[in-house]
Formats: C-alpha cells, sequence, structure tokens
C-alpha cells in the first residue's frame, strides 16, 4: 500500500463538486457496506484523479479483480484481459494508466508502443507469469517439434514473443478448438490446460504454473461456501480440475458477467474467481443474489485509490512500462492472433 502523507486539498470554489463526489461513491459503495464517512475519507483523492487524468490526457483502465473504489471511482474502461486488451487499441489518449499487475500493462503496451503505459504499483509477483521464461518456451518447443504454442495472456511479453498465439480464458476454448494440431502446448496455467483438454478433447501439453487464487479453492472450501443448494455455481478455469467438474458451469470472467446480465430478478450466483469481481457484479446487479468466494489475489490488491493518485499527480519513471522492440515485435503477432477471437 502506499502512504499518502496529506489529503489532497479542494479549493473552496470546488466543495460542491466535493459533495456530489461524496454521493456519487455512495451510491455505488454502500452496496458492499461502504459508509459515508468511508466516502468522505477517499473523495477528495477520486476528485482530485479525475480532474488530473483530464488535464493530462490520462486513460485509466481497471481489471475487474481491482478494488470497487478504483473501479467505480477513477476507471474509465473496466473489464477483464480480452476485452482491455482490445479497448486498449481505442484509445485515444498519449498516457494508458493500468490498474492490474504488470502483465497486462504489457500487454497494452505490446499494442501500443507509442503510448506511454504506467502501473499504479510496479511488482513481480503473480504466480503464473512468474512461472516461465521465454528460455522455458525454447526448450518445450524443441522437445515438442511441430506443436503450436499457445500462451495464456498472464504471462511477460518475453514468453508471449516465444508463443504461436496467446489467449485469455475468455477465447483459449476457441482459439485450441480452431489449431489444426490435435497436440497443444498451452503454458503456463496446468490447471487451465487439464481442463482445456478434457473441454476440447486434444492433447495438451502443460506447464507446472499455477494461479494461486484459483488454486486455492478445494472442493472442501468449494462445500463449505455452498450453504445454499440452489445457488448457481460457475467456476473460473483456473480452478483446478475436480471443482471444475464439481460446478454448473465453467469459463472466464466475461462469461461469468454475460451470465449475470442474462440472470432473473433474485437468482442466486456463486462465482468462483477474485472477490474484486464478485463486487462488482453485486453493484451493477442489484437484484441478483451473489455469494462472496473470499477468493484474493494480493496482486491485484496491490494496487488502492492512493497509489493510483500517487501516479496520476506524478508519473514516475519506475512505474512505467518499457519493452525490448525486438521481443515486443514478436509478442505482438501472439497477441494480435489472439484478438480475433
Amino acid at each position: 500500500m502506499v502512504i499518502v502523507e496529506e489529503t489532497p486539498k479542494i479549493p473552496t470554489q470546488d466543495q460542491e463538486k466535493l459533495t456530489e463526489e461524496i454521493e456519487r461513491l455512495y451510491t455505488n459503495l454502500s452496496i458492499l457496506g461502504w459508509n459515508i464517512e468511508a466516502c468522505e475519507a477517499i473523495a477528495p483523492y477520486t476528485l482530485r484523479i479525475n480532474t488530473l487524468k483530464k488535464e493530462k490526457g490520462i486513460k485509466i483502465l481497471a481489471h475487474s479483480y481491482q478494488t470497487a473504489d478504483i473501479i467505480f471511482g477513477v476507471a474509465d474502461i473496466v473489464g477483464d484481459s480480452l476485452a482491455l486488451a482490445k479497448r486498449a487499441t481505442e484509445i485515444e489518449e498519449d498516457t494508458i494508466l493500468l490498474c492490474g499487475v504488470d502483465f497486462m500493462a504489457e500487454t497494452v503496451k505490446i499494442l501500443n508502443p507509442e503510448k506511454n503505459v504506467f502501473v499504479p504499483s510496479k511488482g513481480r509477483d503473480c504466480t503464473l507469469a512468474d512461472s516461465i521464461t521465454g528460455e522455458d518456451v525454447r526448450k518445450l518447443k524443441e522437445k515438442h517439434p511441430g506443436a503450436p504454442v499457445v500462451c495464456y495472456v498472464n504471462t511477460t511479453a518475453e514468453v508471449k514473443a516465444e508463443s504461436d498465439i496467446c489467449c485469455t480464458s475468455a477465447n483459449a476454448q476457441k482459439i485450441i478448438e480452431s489449431l489444426e494440431s490435435d497436440t497443444v502446448i498451452y503454458l503456463p496455467d496446468e490447471n487451465m490446460g487439464k481442463n482445456l483438454a478434457e473441454i476440447t478433447g486434444k492433447n495438451i501439453i502443460t506447464w507446472r504454473g499455477y494461479c494461486r487464487t484459483h488454486h486455492a479453492l478445494t472442493t472442501n472450501r468449494l462445500e463449505k461456501l455452498l450453504k445454499d443448494p440452489n445457488v448457481k455455481t460457475f467456476a473460473h478455469l483456473e480452478c483446478r480440475p475436480e471443482i471444475i467438474q464439481s460446478v454448473d458451469l465453467h469459463g472466464g470472467t466475461g462469461d461469468m458477467n454475460k451470465l449475470a446480465a442474462e440472470s432473473s430478478n433474485g437468482d442466486k450466483i456463486l462465482f468462483l474467481t477474485e472477490q474484486g469481481f464478485i463486487d462488482r457484479m453485486k453493484i451493477e446487479y442489484p437484484d441478483l443474489k451473489f455469494s462472496d468466494s473470499h477468493m484474493i489475489c494480493v496482486s491485484m490488491k496491490r494496487n488502492d485509490i492512493f497509489s493510483v493518485y500517487k501516479i496520476v499527480e506524478n508519473l514516475t519513471l519506475e512505474n512505467k512500462i518499457e519493452l525490448d522492440e525486438e521481443i515486443r515485435k514478436k509478442a505482438y503477432k501472439a497477441v494480435k492472433r489472439m484478438l480475433k477471437y
């Protein structure tokens, strides 16, 4: 967490705007239990961020796993990895602030080399992205010549550069089924690779990488979450195969969002994914009844409203995403192919 020494001072002439900002935040966040005092505490930050981003030409993108005060307080675009990658190519502003983890910001930079891309809090601690290197991919290709390499978006630019096509949880099945080869190298999420092998019927060579948040969900934990037999269960493909086999539906957060949009008032839903997404759904679909997963990604939660404020106030080089141009160009081919699906 970033420590902010002083709350932004709001000019006297903007006090009415501050009051409106408090009311706006409370309208959204009270659904999650935020009281008016909590909204009063962060309103000077969100108001200042929203003012500065317009003055400096900054567009803020936020992944669905971010906290609700970022998503509903300052984000311009919110979505899963695929949606953010696609929307990033449509941005007119010269500067993009990606509220997520580093590999997501790298993907934005791969697609927008001319843009200045920043993250609120930089740090490599995604267990998937950190589990594999470009050299590991080269060795896999030598061991399995001719097998196409599909890399999950949760990878570094270096790994994407060594892959044939990138994917997200939203389009992984479509991409693997579209490949002519019956044998596919899928990396780095072993759980997702095994789940996709079961779904597609293809021989999928996996890598021993896991999302610590989704892999931590066991069948014992799932039983404790299922307190109501009438709850519809939907698990993220990063979950263990035994979890996927025991739920009603599976897919990515984009698929989950679609289910929420198509559900009827009063429907009970348990999304087995990061809690931030569920909080977002609670606010966007107040007539549905969402159970909490209590699944927290500490890498995503490294960002907070204060770190966003500090970087918007001062775009420091240490928070800027820079890529080797040769690696970026090679990675671009894999990411660009992904956007067709």
